[in-house]
């Protein structure tokens, strides 16, 4: 399975949940960048306020696709995930724990710069239903922060959808989350991009004009 793009995965996403449209107490979140153009689309044919959470990877030094861990910023709290286990076997391997911090450090001063930057994105959620969306999931780190991030601020319920994840990812989020609907779960996961026709990057202006166009819709 390919995706054009990221908004026409959004728009596919949504027909498999029809279920929360104009459902009353619900919020999509787009992993800031590149989920926020597929929750946009959610958003838009469920007809749901939508905004961006911000996440920051944690990738290994010299393999940055691989995570060791990842950062999620909501209403000015941050949540830290770590693969303790491949840590370990890093450090094993040479690589030096200064080198691991230093990596952290520089996500977190990337992750305060772009949750500042984003307008409009705090919300009170207590109660509230959450879908995360994201354009992939790989590792699945990133997400895995963002749900502990929005059930700190209060979620009542939180969901993952995503046009494709892989089986691990898949599998670790079914048992953090209220719900994973993913599109597709390939057999050899490759990288997220292999599964997109057009796949350019997502930047800070792209997501401060996405969050720019929605309607006025209550949260």
């Amino acid at each position: 399975m390919r995706f054009p793009d990221r908004e026409e995965a959004g728009r596919r996403l949504a027909a498999v949940l029809p279920q929360f449209r104009r459902r009353p107490d619900t919020l999509v979140l787009g992993l800031a960048r590149g989920g926020v153009p597929v929750a946009a689309a959610v958003a838009e044919e469920l007809q749901l306020p939508f905004s961006a959470l911000a996440v920051r990877k944690l990738g290994v030094p010299g393999h940055e696709e691989t995570a060791f861990g990842a950062l999620a910023w909501f209403n000015g709290t941050v949540v830290r995930i770590l693969n303790r286990p491949l840590m370990a076997r890093l450090l094993e391997l040479g690589i030096p724990r200064s080198s691991l911090e230093q990596v952290e450090s520089q996500a977190h001063m990337e992750l305060r710069r772009r949750a500042e930057a984003y307008p409009g994105a705090a919300h009170d959620l207590q109660g509230k239903t959450v879908i995360l969306a994201d354009d992939g999931l790989a590792t699945g780190a990133s997400m895995r922060a963002a749900v502990e991030a929005v059930r700190g601020a209060g979620a009542a319920t939180v969901l993952v959808a995503v046009p494709l994840a892989s089986l691990h990812a898949q599998t670790a989020l079914e048992r953090r989350a209220d719900g994973v609907f993913s599109l597709h779960i390939p057999g050899q996961f490759r990288a997220v991009g292999s599964y997109y026709t057009t796949f350019e990057q997502v930047h800070d202006a792209d997501v401060v004009h996405l969050l720019g166009t929605q309607p006025d819709r209550a949260d």
